[in-house]
């Protein structure tokens, strides 16, 4: 089969990883899989042209509305997979919401990466929760499979470099220490205001004042240019915070490994590939208290969770007024545990990399997919 994967691949976000290592599953079983960024195309009638031009035979895409909209006059059969800001953000707009209600109506699967998509989809369309069901016992591939929507964890997938140099990496980034051993905390995201990056810069400013061996790198591509200039300038203004561009993965992930803890600051997540693959490199995760999180870090546990949420509407302004200060210390105040307690540390580190192999086997995320694609034929 000559399959269309359709997905945001620039600038690099989860999605494109998620993207590319789902297009390496469906090509291993001997399909075509050409993976396009959406960004190309400003119609459907694009990318119409484009399946009767190159003669796919099926289309899979992730983000219900960014990749949906382009597929509503497709003659081909297609799935979607949540991308997360479709689901979380993109559904609060009256107008996308009833495109993806749409798109939804006439593809042949759906894939939620969490449970909480799950229940937000069955909320908003009544219709697809006949649909959505958890993932059943995984058939080999060639059995015909149900026609169903499907719940499936991303899977976890971590190469660091060989090659790579942490000391070079710290010295390149900005990092000077002399005679000591730093606490390097990373920050990895797209700087776009979804991901919040500058939420704990002013903690981390006053907490490096007090304690020079705490950092916090901030690390990724460019997403929104006007953002990326705030941070850039808020960060020139902090102390021991540095803003380092995006590295190949296979550098991103050593990185990471030596870092002494990943940090999560999203506003909203579908599911963190970033914790994931933190969890399954033996580093402690401090996400954000948010559904998405959530889902895949237990407090203190397999990981540690800060700061609720403020509420929405009118309230919610003043609630994040009044809640920063307090949740910035208890962030300061749970890395400052991490620090002082090995045992907790690696208790969290164990039962975090426990987790991931359970339940986010790229084997088992490998089998689902084959056999969804086999359900386009």
């Amino acid at each position: 089969m000559k399959l269309l994967f359709l997905a945001c691949l620039s600038p690099p976000t989860g999605n494109r990883t998620t993207a590319q290592r789902i297009s390496g599953y469906i090509q291993s079983i001997g399909h075509v899989c050409i993976l396009r960024d959406i960004a190309e195309f400003k119609s459907s009638s694009q990318v119409s042209d484009l399946i009767t031009e190159e003669k796919f035979e099926a289309v899979l895409m992730i983000h219900l509305y960014k990749g949906g909209r382009l597929l509503l006059d497709s003659s081909v059969p297609y799935g979607v997979i949540f991308g997360g800001t479709d689901i979380n953000e993109d559904i609060k707009d009256e107008k996308k919401r009833e495109v993806m209600g749409a798109v939804l109506q006439k593809s042949r699967f759906l894939v939620a990466f969490t449970d909480q998509m799950k229940k937000i989809a069955e909320l908003h369309w009544p219709f697809a929760s006949s649909k959505i069901h958890v993932q059943p016992q995984v058939p080999r591939y060639g059995q015909k499979p149900p026609n169903a929507i499907t719940l499936q964890f991303q899977g976890v997938v971590t190469k660091p470099c060989a090659k790579f140099s942490w000391g070079e990496f710290l010295q390149n980034s900005g990092v000077h220490c002399k005679n000591i051993d730093p606490y390097i905390f990373l920050l990895v995201c797209g700087l776009r205001q979804v991901k919040d990056p500058l939420f704990l810069v002013d903690a981390f400013s006053a907490w490096h004042k007090k304690e020079p061996r705490v950092h916090l790198i901030i690390i990724g591509p460019e997403v929104e240019a006007a953002f990326t200039q705030q941070v850039e300038a808020k960060v020139k203004s902090a102390f021991g915070v540095y803003l380092v561009s995006e590295k190949p993965q296979e550098e991103l992930h050593a990185a990471m490994r030596d870092s002494f803890a990943v940090v999560n600051s999203s506003i909203s997540e579908g599911m963190s590939s970033t914790i994931l693959e933190a969890m399954d490199l033996n580093v402690p995760v401090l996400a954000r208290n948010i559904p998405g999180n959530r889902a895949i870090v237990k407090h203190k546990n397999t990981g540690l969770l800060f700061f609720d949420p403020p509420l929405s509407g009118e309230y919610q302004l003043l609630q994040r007024r009044f809640k920063t200060a307090g949740n910035m210390r208890e962030f300061v105040e749970l890395s400052k545990r991490l620090i002082s307690d090995t045992y907790f540390k690696e208790s969290i580190v164990a039962k975090a990399k426990e987790y991931v192999e359970k339940h986010h086997s790229w084997n088992t995320e490998r089998e689902t997919y084959w056999k969804l694609t086999a359900n386009l034929l």
